[in-house]
C-alpha cells in the first residue's frame, strides 16, 4: 500500500463516520503567541477547545503539516540520529467537539488499525493514564475497560504516568489524559527474546508509538491548576509517516515511499549510495530529505527565509541541511532546489500549494544556498587564519568565544569548526562555546519574558461580535479582563462584547481608542480607559491598556462601557489598506502574475507591501505602477464589500487567496472594481478610492531571497511628503541664487567639485612620493641581512599609508617596516614583514600590528606579511612605533 493510499483510507474511514474533512492549516501558527508554528494536529482548532469559536462540524477529520523545531516540542537535532523523528511531519487526526468520546473513539482506532490496515493484532499495545495525585486527576478506568473489552489481554494494556500519558498544548491551555497506541515491528526472534511491553515508550526505534487519542477534558490555568472544559472533546493524532513504515513493513521511515523518492535523487546527485545506517553520509541523505520538506512546505506557506523569528529557525534548518551535504556528500554547488520538483510531485493533491509555487520555493532555496555555501567558504578562510595564528602561538585549542562568535557572526556551525580543526589537529574548546552560546540565549528569553495571569470572567456572552466594519462607537460589556507583565510593565488585557476595535491581523495594525466606564459605585463620573493597542489572541480581540483604574473599577461592578475607536487614525489606516490592493493588482499588471503577497504593514503613517519577484524594479518599472495606482485613485471606485460568502464562490469571483493563509468556509471579498481588484481581506477599507488621495512611493528594496518591498504614503502622509521636497527644493532654490534649472546647477557643482578632488589628489600623491624619497633614506640594514624602517610619517589618508608601505616594499628588497600616522586626529598603523621574518621567525604581521595597536587603544589585524590597525589615542604613537623597533630588531 503506497503512502498516498494510506494516508486516503484514513479520510476516508473517517468520512463514512460522518466527519469533515478539513484541510491542513498552514505551519505557520497565526493569531497564537504561544506558537510559532504548528506543531500538531490540534493546534489550528484550539478555540473550540477553548469555547473561543464554533467548529464547521462537531466530527472532523485531517492530516495536517506540523513542524517540531521550536520551544517546547523541538525535534530538530534528532533529525537524521534515529529513524523517525523529523522537523515536518504529518499528523492525521479525527476530533470530536463535545459529540463522541472514549468508547467510539478507541473502538475506531482499533477497528481502523487491524480491520482497515490490517496491522497484526498481537504486536499492538495500548496504554492508559494511571493518575496523578498532584493534580488531582484519577485513574482513567473507563479506558481501561474500553480496551479491556476490545483486546481482551490486560497484558496488552500499559498503565503510563503523567509524562507519557497526560497531553498538555504547553504551560496553560486544553489539557487532558491520553490513551496511546503502540506497535512492535521488530523480528520475531526479536519478540520472543524481549517482550514488546517492555519496550513501550523505551525509545526503541522498532516499538514506536502510532496513534494517540487524547481526552481534552481539562484547561490548565496559569497557577497550574486545572479546571473542566466547557464541553469533552477528543483529540486524536497519527504520525502519518511512522503509519507508513508499520503498514508498508519497514524499519524506518526513511525506508517507506513517503522519502525513498527524495533519497533516490539525492543518491544520483551525490554520488554516493544510501544503506540505512549510522555512517555520516547517511546520516547527510536522511537530514536533507527531512529538512527539504519542511523549508519547502514553510516557504509554500509564505514564510521566507530570514534573520528574526520564524524566518530564522526556516533559515536554520535550511542551514543544516546545506552543512551536511557540504561535510559529508561533497556538495559545493546548490543542490537543495533540485529536490522541489519530486517534492512537488509527491504531494500535489495532497498540500496543493507547493506544487502551485513550485518554481517561486525552487529560487528561493537557490538563493539561500549559493548566499550560505559563499559563508561556508568565507567562514573557512576566517578559520584558517585562526588556526594558523594559534599554530604560531603553540596553542592546539580554539577559545569557545571564537567559535561562538564564528557561529553567530559568521553563520559558521559550531560541528563544522570542531571537524576542521581536527583534520588541523586541533580541538575546540565545547564548554566554552555552550557558555557562550547559554549566556546568548537566556539574554534572549529575558527580553521576551511575558507572564500572564488567568482570564477573569465578568459578563458571559455566547460569541464575541464585531461591529467595526460599521460602527467606530458603541455600548458594550466587559466580557473579562487579566493582568499581564511584559516589558512595558504592567498592562491589562479586556475582552468586549460588542466591540469596534479591529484586532492587528493580516498586516493591518490594530485600533487604538478608548473606554468610558461608568463609575456610580464611586464618583459617579464617568473614566476614561485609553486603548493603547487591539491584539488577536487564538481569535479573541483583545485590547490592551496600561491603567490600572479598570481593574477597580470592575471590582465594583462598572462593566458596561462605550467603546470608541480612534476614528482618525482609523481612517488613514483604511486609506493605506486600500492602497495596498491597488498596488498589488498595479504591480501584476506591470511585471506579471508571478507577483504575490508575502507581507505587509498597513498603518496611519504608511504602508508597506512584500511581494514574489527576483529583481530590482526598474524606475520606469515604479513610476508605471505609481502612476496605475493614483489613476485607480482619481477614478474614485465605490468598495464593493461581500461578508460571509462561501469560499468556493469567492475564487469564482476571482478573489485571490494568500498562500499560507487559514481561510474558512465563508470569507469576506472585498473589490475595487471586479476587472482590477478582488482579494479575500478581512481588514477596514476606505468606501471610495478618491476617500485616499494621493499614493506615493517612497521606497524598493531586497527583503529576502526572491521577496522585493515597496514602502509608500498615501492621504496626508503622502501631502506632508510632497510639501517636504517642496520645501527643500525652495532652500536648494535659494542656495544656489535661483537658477533656471536646478538640476543642471547641482551638476555644474558636482563637476566642480570632481575637478577639484583630482587636484587633491595628485597634491597628495606627489607628497606621499616625497615622503618616500625621504624615507628611503632612513631605511636600516640588520645583521641577519634584511632591512628596517619604523616611521611616524604625514599622509591624508589610511590608504595613502597602505599605498606608501607598499611602494617602499617595491623598492627596498626584504623590507621590514613600522609606520605610523596621525590622520586627522586619528591613529594609523601599518606593518609589513619579508618572508625570512615570516617564515625564520614566525612572526605573523596580523598579530604584531595587533600588539602595537594596544598603544593608540585600537585593534586591527590582516595577513602574515602586511597588516593594519586604527586607534583612538594619538598620544601613544611613539610608544607604538618603539614597541615595533624592539620586535624588528630582535
Amino acid at each position: 500500500m503506497t503512502s498516498r493510499e494510506i494516508r486516503q483510507q484514513f479520510l476516508d474511514f473517517f468520512e463514512s463516520k460522518r466527519h469533515l474533512i478539513v484541510p491542513s492549516a498552514p505551519l505557520v501558527a497565526k493569531n497564537d503567541p504561544t506558537l510559532m508554528f504548528n506543531n500538531s494536529g490540534m493546534a489550528q482548532f484550539k478555540d473550540f477547545f477553548l469555547g473561543n469559536g464554533t467548529p464547521p462540524s462537531k466530527r472532523v477529520a485531517d492530516t495536517q503539516k506540523c513542524l517540531r523545531v521550536s520551544g517546547k516540542h523541538n525535534d530538530l537535532e534528532d533529525v537524521g540520529f534515529d529513524t523517525y523523528h523529523h522537523t515536518m511531519f504529518e499528523m492525521l487526526g479525527n476530533w470530536s467537539f463535545g459529540d463522541y468520546f472514549k468508547k467510539e473513539a478507541l473502538a475506531w482506532s482499533w477497528e481502523l488499525l487491524t480491520e482497515v490496515y490490517k496491522l497484526p493484532k498481537d504486536r499492538i499495545y495500548v496504554s492508559v493514564f494511571k493518575g496523578d495525585e498532584k493534580d488531582n486527576v484519577p485513574f482513567d478506568q473507563e479506558s481501561w475497560d474500553i480496551w479491556k473489552g476490545i483486546v481482551g489481554d490486560e497484558s496488552r494494556i500499559i498503565l503510563g504516568n503523567k509524562k507519557d500519558n497526560f497531553w498538555e498544548m504547553g504551560d496553560t491551555g486544553p489539557c487532558g489524559p491520553c490513551s496511546e497506541i503502540h506497535i512492535d515491528l521488530r523480528s520475531a526472534d526479536e519478540v520472543a527474546q524481549t517482550p514488546g511491553r517492555e519496550l513501550v515508550n523505551a525509545d526503541h526505534p522498532q516499538v514506536v508509538e502510532i496513534w494517540n487519542n487524547v481526552f481534552m477534558q481539562f484547561n490548565r490555568k496559569a497557577d497550574g491548576s486545572l479546571e473542566e472544559l466547557p464541553a469533552r472533546h477528543v483529540d486524536t493524532g497519527m504520525g502519518f509517516e511512522r503509519l507508513c513504515m508499520a503498514i508498508q513493513g519497514k524499519q524506518s521511515n526513511y525506508d517507506t515511499d513517503v522519502f525513498t523518492g527524495t533519497i533516490a535523487v539525492i543518491e544520483t546527485l551525490s554520488g554516493h549510495t544510501y544503506t540505512g545506517k549510522m555512517d555520516k553520509s547517511d546520516v547527510a541523505m536522511r537530514v536533507i530529505a527531512d529538512h527539504i520538506r519542511a523549508v519547502s512546505f514553510a516557504i509554500a506557506d509564505g514564510l521566507v527565509p530570514s534573520n528574526a523569528k520564524a524566518g530564522y529557525v526556516i533559515r536554520r534548518i535550511l542551514r543544516r541541511a546545506i552543512r551536511y551535504g557540504y561535510s559529508y556528500l561533497g556538495f559545493t554547488e546548490p543542490f537543495m532546489t533540485k529536490l522541489v520538483p519530486v517534492l512537488a510531485d509527491q504531494f500535489d493533491g495532497v498540500f496543493p500549494e507547493l506544487k502551485a509555487q513550485q518554481d517561486f520555493v525552487a529560487t528561493v532555496i537557490r538563493e539561500e544556498e549559493i548566499a550560505f555555501l559563499r559563508t561556508l567558504g568565507t567562514g573557512l578562510t576566517r578559520l584558517d587564519q585562526i588556526i594558523g595564528q594559534l599554530t604560531t602561538e603553540g596553542k592546539s585549542e580554539i577559545p569557545g568565544e571564537t567559535v561562538f562568535e564564528l557561529n553567530d557572526t559568521f553563520g559558521f556551525p559550531a560541528d563544522l569548526t570542531a571537524l576542521v580543526a581536527r583534520e588541523k589537529g586541533l580541538s575546540i574548546d565545547q564548554a566554552g562555546f555552550e557558555k557562550a552560546l547559554a549566556e546568548q540565549k537566556a539574554r534572549s528569553r529575558k527580553d521576551a519574558t511575558t507572564s500572564a495571569g488567568d482570564w477573569i470572567d465578568v459578563n458571559e456572552v455566547d460569541k464575541i461580535e464585531f461591529v467595526g466594519y460599521d460602527q467606530t462607537e458603541v455600548p458594550a460589556q466587559i466580557v473579562k479582563y487579566r493582568k499581564v507583565q511584559n516589558k512595558q510593565g504592567t498592562q491589562y488585557q479586556i475582552v468586549i462584547d460588542p466591540t469596534p476595535f479591529y484586532a492587528e491581523s493580516g498586516g493591518q495594525i490594530g485600533d487604538t481608542g478608548q473606554l468610558t466606564v461608568s463609575n456610580e459605585q464611586r464618583t459617579g463620573e464617568p473614566v476614561t480607559i485609553p486603548i493603547l493597542d487591539t491584539k488577536k489572541e487564538n481569535d479573541l480581540s483583545i485590547l490592551i491598556t496600561n491603567d490600572s483604574r479598570i481593574e477597580q473599577l470592575i471590582a465594583d461592578g462598572s462593566t458596561q462601557v462605550t467603546a470608541k475607536v480612534d476614528a482618525s487614525r482609523r481612517t488613514l489606516t483604511s486609506s493605506n489598506h486600500s492602497a495596498t490592493h491597488l498596488l498589488h493588482a498595479a504591480l501584476r499588471d506591470v511585471l506579471g502574475t508571478h507577483v504575490a503577497q508575502k507581507g505587509s504593514y498597513v498603518g496611519p503613517d504608511a504602508l508597506r507591501f512584500d511581494f514574489s519577484h527576483f529583481q530590482k524594479m526598474t524606475d520606469a518599472e515604479l513610476e508605471q505602477v505609481e502612476t496605475i495606482v493614483n489613476a485607480k485613485i482619481r477614478e474614485n471606485i465605490a468598495l464593493d464589500e461581500k461578508r460571509n460568502v462561501p469560499i468556493e464562490q469567492a475564487k469564482a469571483l476571482g478573489a485571490m487567496a494568500l498562500f499560507g493563509e487559514k481561510y474558512g468556509d465563508f470569507v469576506r471579498v472585498i473589490t475595487f472594481d471586479p476587472n482590477y481588484s478582488v482579494e479575500l481581506c478581512g481588514g477596514t477599507h476606505v468606501p471610495a478610492t478618491g476617500q485616499i488621495g494621493l499614493f506615493k512611493l517612497t521606497s524598493e528594496g531586497s527583503v529576502s531571497t526572491g521577496v522585493r518591498r515597496i514602502e509608500a504614503k498615501t492621504s496626508e502622509g503622502a501631502l506632508a511628503l510632497l510639501n517636504e521636497q517642496g520645501a527643500v527644493l525652495d532652500q536648494l532654490k535659494e542656495l544656489l541664487k535661483a537658477p533656471k534649472d536646478v538640476v543642471k546647477a547641482v551638476q555644474a557643482l558636482q563637476e566642480e567639485r570632481n575637478a577639484l578632488l583630482k587636484k587633491i589628489e595628485t597634491l597628495e600623491n606627489e607628497k606621499v612620493q616625497q615622503v618616500k624619497e625621504q624615507l628611503l633614506n632612513k631605511v636600516q640594514t640588520t645583521e641577519s641581512g634584511y632591512s628596517t624602517l619604523v616611521e611616524q610619517v604625514s599622509v591624508p589618508s589610511a590608504d595613502a599609508l597602505k599605498q606608501l608601505a607598499y611602494d617602499l616594499k617595491a623598492k627596498v628588497d626584504n623590507l621590514a617596516l613600522v609606520l605610523g600616522a596621525d590622520i586627522n586626529g586619528k591613529p594609523q598603523l601599518a606593518v609589513m614583514l619579508p618572508d625570512s621574518l615570516i617564515q625564520g621567525k614566525g612572526l605573523h604581521a596580523g598579530q604584531v600590528v595587533k600588539d602595537l595597536a594596544r598603544n593608540i587603544k585600537g585593534g586591527g589585524g590582516g595577513q602574515p606579511f602586511f597588516a593594519t590597525a586604527g586607534g583612538s589615542d594619538a598620544s601613544g604613537l611613539p610608544a607604538a612605533l618603539e614597541q615595533g623597533r624592539q620586535v624588528l630588531n630582535n
